[in-house]
């Protein structure tokens, strides 16, 4: 099957939203901090 420019102009898919690529980071953030704190601990300094 081949497709018209006019018919290609309005194929849509394949994107990755921005708010896919922010929780991915954030859980990946997410759990370097909580690995990094298991590994090496700090005291809380008051």
């Amino acid at each position: 099957m081949v497709l018209t420019n006019e018919e290609l102009m309005y194929v849509t898919g394949g994107a990755v939203k921005l708010s896919v690529w922010a929780i991915v980071g954030g859980v990946i953030t997410f759990v370097i901090g909580v690995v990094d704190g298991y590994l090496r601990p700090l005291a809380c300094n008051r």
